[in-house]
């Protein structure tokens, strides 16, 4: 297992003390509330120095403080024990990895790959095309820095853009259309292939989950050609329409992601399980796919995700979560955890913050 310890300190109802992370799987049992999913924060917070909760950092402080910390003691593949540190303080950042400072949050991909399964991922299934197109770039980013560089890069030139064409200044247009086109192919090449190599595995699992064959990922990239001149051409088309708007029109941060079943949309007329399934199965193929590619496992943080399916549903899913190097789960008091525990596993009662080793 990668982690073996997390140090606390202000971080919101937490007690400020270390926690034992010595199992192959941790079980946090407890009613809501009391700080199961922020124990969970704070080990993906470790992972990648930022919350999967909230953008503003300010309300993880716990009340009353104007910082907070968190220590980690993990293992690296080669056995070694390294540490990682994560400070903030008054809105600035501090990261630290066996005590050197880290500038950039891109140095921490693949140090602990986490993957996290929670409610919000219904999301990726019923929400904006924006948190599919997410989700895609998260699963890449995982292990792809030359990916996450490209889209960063894009998203600047998309954001110079965007504010020329808001301030009518057009001389420059030519020159951020060739940044944007080059960057962009390479985004939608990418999105490409990662989605046909996930929909080996998506299929597969969502029919064994449900029983329904067939669903599928679509991918319908904005620009409809990979060749830079004919997209550079269709940018210098929609130009007239992008000065009366004001913004870009097109490009891969129009781009669309969709959940097909005989040639129609499936997510339309399923019902609200059929929903949550398939963003759970969603999560699970990108920690497999995550494997496949890099050949490490990652570690697994599910927040309260099997609560509401029945007991065959959760038994189909607990079967076919992939290998993993170390899962966390969190469990409500009347659930019947025992049942998924195993000789490996450890389990803690949260109450108010304050964690108790369970018998």
């Amino acid at each position: 297992m990668p982690f073996l310890s997390l140090s606390v300190c202000n971080f919101r109802n937490l007690q400020n003390e270390t926690l034992n992370l010595l199992s192959k799987e941790v079980f946090f049992v407890g009613e809501n509330g009391q700080g199961k999913s922020n124990l969970l924060e704070a080990i993906y917070y470790s992972a990648y120095a930022t919350s999967f909760r909230t953008k503003n950092e300010s309300e993880i402080a716990t009340e009353g403080t104007d910082s907070f910390s968190l220590r980690t003691m993990y293992k690296e593949e080669s056995g070694k024990t390294s540490s990682l540190a994560m400070t903030w303080q008054r809105g600035k950042k501090k990261i630290e990895k066996n005590g050197k400072a880290i500038k950039d949050r891109k140095d921490l991909i693949n140090t602990v790959p986490c993957v996290l399964f929670n409610h919000d991922d219904l999301d990726f299934a019923v929400g904006e095309p924006e948190r599919r197109r997410f989700f895609i770039d998260q699963s890449l980013s995982m292990f792809d820095g030359i990916y996450l560089d490209s889209l960063r890069k894009y998203k600047r030139i998309l954001k110079s853009r965007n504010q020329m064409l808001k301030d009518h200044v057009y001389e420059l247009l030519d020159v951020y259309d060739l940044q944007m086109v080059q960057e962009g192919l390479e985004i939608q090449k990418k999105r490409a292939k990662t989605i046909l190599q996930f929909n080996e595995l998506f299929a597969d699992i969502y029919e064994k989950v449900t029983g329904i064959d067939g669903v599928h990922i679509q991918y319908e990239p904005s620009w409809k050609s990979d060749d830079m001149n004919v997209v550079l051409g269709h940018l210098q088309s929609r130009r007239e329409a992008e000065r009366a708007m004001e913004t870009t029109l097109s490009g891969p941060h129009r781009d669309k992601i969709v959940f097909i079943r005989n040639g129609k949309p499936f997510i339309a007329t399923a019902s609200t399980g059929q929903r949550r399934l398939t963003a759970l199965v969603l999560r699970i193929a990108q920690a497999t796919y995550y494997t496949r590619v890099t050949g490490k496992k990652p570690v697994l943080l599910m927040d309260d995700v099997l609560l509401e399916m029945d007991p065959d549903k959760r038994q189909r899913v607990t079967m076919l979560l992939p290998d993993y190097d170390q899962l966390f789960c969190t469990f409500l008091n009347g659930e019947p955890y025992d049942r998924y525990a195993k000789s490996t596993t450890t389990m803690y009662h949260i109450e108010n913050g304050v964690w108790q080793p369970m018998a």
